[in-house]
This record gives C-alpha cells, sequence and structure tokens, in this order.
C-alpha cells in the first residue's frame, strides 16, 4: 500500500485501518465507519473506492469485504475448498495479523503453503517493502497488486488443491536464500514429534525452508496443537516461535513454553 490514498496523513490512516479492521472482521461497513472517524458517508465512500482501485478490497452494498484473487475463482463453488479456507477463520485472521506485525520493514521472509499463511500474507502492512520467498502460487497472486513487496516464486510441480509447488526443482531454489523470518503453515505440531504434514513432498520442501531460515515462526490454530499428522518437518525445538489462539488451553501450550519457544495467543 506504497501508494495507500491520497493526500493528506488523515487520509492515509483511515485507509490504513480500513484495511486492518477488514483483514480483522471480513467486513466493513460504510456508516459504521463514518461514525468511528468522523468523516462524512462520502468521505468513506471515496475512500473505499480507492482502495478498491488500488486493489485492497472489493466494495459491496454499504460497505466492503476482502478482495478474493481471480486465481480462486474456479474453486468458487468447491465446498471442500471453501470449508477448509473458513474453518476457524476468526481464528486465522487474528493470527495472520500478530504474525504480519513482527515482520521489519526491508525484510526478506518466506512462507509455506496453507489458509493461515494466506492471512499473514494478506496481513502485510502497507509500505512493507519486503521480499517474500514462497514455493505458493496462491501467495503469489494474493501479493500480486502489492508494489511495495517483491515476490519470488519457485520452480517445481504444482500439487493438489492449495497451489504449492514441490520437487528438486522447487528445493534447489529455495536453498539459494537466506531468510529473516520463515512463518510455517502444519497440519499437526507436537512438542515431543515435531512440526509435520499430510504430505511427504510438502515435508521435505518445508525443512529446507528452516534450514535457511534465520528465525521460524509457525502460524496454526488451537487444533493444530498436540497433533501429529503422518509426515515429519522438523523438531519442535527447531522453531522459535509459535502463533495462535486463545482456544488453546495451557495444557496445549505448557509443553512448547517447557522447550523455549515463545508462544503468542491472539
Amino acid at each position: 500500500m506504497s501508494d495507500l490514498l491520497t493526500s493528506d496523513n488523515a487520509a492515509t490512516t483511515r485507509a490504513q485501518t480500513i484495511v486492518e479492521k477488514l483483514l480483522h472482521t471480513g467486513t466493513v461497513a460504510v456508516e459504521e465507519l463514518a461514525a468511528e472517524f468522523g468523516v462524512s458517508v462520502a468521505t468513506i465512500r471515496r475512500d473505499l473506492t480507492e482502495l478498491e482501485q488500488q486493489g485492497w478490497l472489493r466494495r459491496t452494498h454499504g460497505g466492503a469485504v476482502p478482495r478474493e484473487p481471480l486465481l480462486y475463482e474456479p474453486f468458487r463453488y468447491n465446498s471442500s475448498f471453501h470449508e477448509q479456507i473458513d474453518r476457524n477463520l476468526s481464528e486465522k485472521r487474528r493470527i495472520g495479523l500478530a504474525a504480519a506485525g513482527l515482520i521489519q520493514t526491508g525484510e526478506m521472509i518466506s512462507l509455506t503453503a496453507g489458509t493461515t499463511t494466506t492471512q499473514v500474507t494478506r496481513s502485510l502492512r502497507p509500505g512493507s517493502n519486503v521480499t517474500v520467498i514462497t514455493n505458493t502460487v496462491n501467495v503469489a497472486m494474493e501479493l500480486s497488486h502489492r508494489d511495495d513487496v517483491r515476490v519470488f516464486v519457485t520452480g517445481g510441480f504444482l500439487t493438489g488443491s492449495w497451489f504449492s509447488v514441490v520437487g528438486p526443482a522447487t528445493v534447489q531454489a529455495l536453498s539459494q536464500f537466506f531468510v529473516d523470518k520463515l512463518f510455517i503453515g502444519v497440519n499437526g505440531i507436537d512438542a515431543q514429534k515435531g512440526l509435520t504434514s499430510l504430505h511427504p513432498e510438502e515435508a521435505a520442501v518445508i525443512q529446507v525452508m528452516v534450514r535457511q531460515a534465520k528465525r521460524c515462526i509457525v502460524v496454526a490454530d488451537h487444533t493444530k496443537l498436540g497433533t501429529v499428522a503422518t509426515s515429519l518437518i522438523c523438531p519442535a525445538t527447531d522453531v522459535h516461535q509459535i502463533i495462535t489462539d486463545t482456544g488453546a488451553t495451557e495444557a496445549q501450550v505448557a509443553p512448547f513454553r517447557a522447550l523455549g519457544i515463545d508462544v503468542m495467543l491472539v
């Protein structure tokens, strides 16, 4: 959002707040925004129109909703796809915003495939000026309208319905980059069994990403804690931080804290 709205600081502040509110709640209303900012309805409508033109949202009658990339159009009527996107959606939005808040201007980051890492992508702050390394086509598409984000997408074999790219070419490409932060989506994370995936080829790719990162951050809602999937990614001790939601119990997070892992509840 380097070109976020137009002129004065107030307009820029409104725009940033609108985008963050939209990411958090999934919808905004013109009347409520006007009351919150103490401006006219016409002003908010202009704000939303310009944000829509910049690709940040989609206008609706009386408000706006998040922009959905055209990449998802073939899956619009796929109930299985949308079920996974929508599962624990409010928790994933909070996790995404918290994770994006850890990213510093100018950093190089990487993101694995997953619905929660997609929320991290959507929550990248305006003017981030970051470089994103990813093996996930939808992450690249989510960022295609961002002038302030540079994106590198690996080659490889496209697999499954999650737009993930895997295989030797993917591993080779990822080995060329050292990143400041890696955000990892998992099928399960257990203090003893480690991080796991349902797909061995995906696990192999993430293993390389872990080795290349200064700081590894798992983004996972509470249902993933204590869960063990079929393919090992890495031991839990390779992780520096876990960001999860407040639905996690003390029994779920205590084993990770005992390992010295920082656990953030949002």
